[in-house]
């Protein structure tokens, strides 16, 4: 097809589908879901997750201390407490999430189990899903691999509870798999390099599990698993109204099969405005990297950072990425606990001076942004900003940093998936106002 062709027909579509923007605030519209305010829009309840990050007092929004909270529990104090036991996190965090209640150390040795024997893929799976068609992006294949479980399933459409939960505790099992092997498949066929496909080990975490698969060698740390596995456990939901979430609710009220319901929400995190932002802090920092003489110096870190507002640098949209939230305000919890560990890291992989840096940007960020602003907005760096440079540190390609959003993410997917199913609520159906002219129909004759 031309590309003359192409780009007539794009004007015409420019032309046709451009909506007057005051039009949205003559019919009070919630763009995005929005409040005028930037809250969300009230449009369901959870028992899943809850993420708090403001307080609405005489009908204004107030700024509190960021707290992210799985069925009721404290993500922080879920956290202290495997790392004080000595234990990874993950996979309690799973079986929270997933039935509503904390296991006894039995239950938790008997879910490692179950996701142990449900991690083995179906016999020819990985050929005919991932390795006989490598694709060139990871979520992709993610995504396609999971409509191709549905082949594999003898019961693929049965919307039965107990089925439901039987499809979603394989998909969970086996993201990591499915993540590893699309890698694989891309490294070997699209990069050139050997071609490695380990079969997980029971026994292992996750996190364990995906170093092992991922790696020539086989070979991590044990501070790398941790990280991972902390990294993991934050990752694993944000609340019913974070897009992927919101798009599993949304796919999942239609009554269609969960594969097609999972796939929806990995194509949704795939999007650089929801999972693929680390990717973009990556960027934006090499380049302040590149063009910044003295790491340590704030005021030529602020003046760059100013840059980058006024679109004189970086990508030209003027956001500084990592910084900001739809929620979180004073603080993102998920940032704080996962810098910590990023330090000891950055420490042991000799990169300090560029920790260092993050954490300029981190303490001068806010205030750059605000500086010159009539309105000053509260914001912080969010988990983005640091979950980038961790996963660098620990060797991981940036192809696998959204598809590890989706290995964690998935387990609240399903979650609000069994949540939808078990609670029977009506299609979603909002509305949209039509703007369009009436006009009378006119024969190709006298056109």
């Amino acid at each position: 097809m031309e590309d003359t062709i192409i780009q007539e027909y794009a004007e015409k579509v420019r032309a046709t589908g451009t909506i007057d923007p005051q039009l949205y605030v003559d019919y009070n519209v919630k763009r995005g879901l929005r409040n005028a305010d930037g809250t969300g829009v009230l449009v369901g309840l959870t028992r899943v997750g809850a993420v708090h990050g403001y307080i609405i007092s005489e009908n204004e929004k107030v700024p509190v201390a960021g707290q992210l909270i799985y069925r009721g529990v404290n993500v922080e104090q879920l956290v202290a407490s495997c790392e004080a036991e000595g234990r990874p996190g993950f996979e309690e965090s799973a079986y929270l999430l997933l039935f509503g209640e904390l296991p006894t150390a039995s239950e938790l040795a008997q879910w490692g189990r179950v996701l142990d024997a449900a991690r083995r893929l179906p016999d020819g799976f990985k050929e005919a899903a991932i390795i006989r068609a490598p694709g060139n992006d990871i979520m992709n294949s993610l995504a396609r691999a999971v409509l191709t479980a549905h082949i594999y399933d003898e019961r693929p459409d049965d919307l039965s509870l107990a089925n439901v939960l039987r499809q979603c505790i394989n998909l969970i099992a086996r993201y990591p798999v499915m993540a590893a092997y699309a890698y694989q498949a891309k490294a070997h066929y699209h990069l050139g390099k050997s071609l490695f496909l380990r079969h997980p080990e029971d026994g292992k975490s996750t996190a364990e599990s995906f170093l092992m698969m991922i790696r020539e060698d086989a070979h991590y740390t044990r501070l790398e698993a941790d990280l991972l596995d902390l990294s993991l456990i934050l990752h694993a939901d944000h609340g019913g109204g974070n897009n992927s979430a919101f798009t599993t609710h949304v796919v999942a009220s239609a009554y269609t099969d969960t594969y097609g319901v999972l796939a929806a929400a990995t194509l949704s995190l795939k999007g650089p405005r929801h999972g693929g932002a680390n990717r973009r802090v990556m960027d934006q920092m090499a380049e302040i990297k590149s063009n910044v003489k003295k790491w340590d110096d704030a005021g030529e870190v602020a003046d760059y950072l100013h840059k980058i507002l006024d679109k004189q640098a970086g990508d030209g949209t003027g956001l500084l990425y990592g910084l900001g939230h739809a929620v979180y305000t004073i603080s993102d919890p998920r940032t704080d606990l996962l810098r910590e560990k990023a330090r000891l890291l950055a420490k042991q992989k000799g990169r300090e001076d560029e920790f260092a840096l993050y954490e300029l940007i981190d303490r001068i960020g806010p205030d750059v942004f605000n500086s010159g602003r009539a309105k000053k907005k509260v914001l912080c760096t969010n988990v983005d900003f640091y979950s980038g440079f961790v996963y660098d540190m620990m060797g991981i390609p940036s192809d696998l940093f959204t598809p590890i959003f989706a290995i964690s993410r998935v387990v609240g997917w399903c979650a609000h998936r069994l949540e939808e199913l078990v609670n029977g609520g009506p299609i979603v159906r909002p509305a949209f106002k039509s703007v369009s002219q009436n006009r009378e129909y006119v024969p190709i004759s006298a056109r």
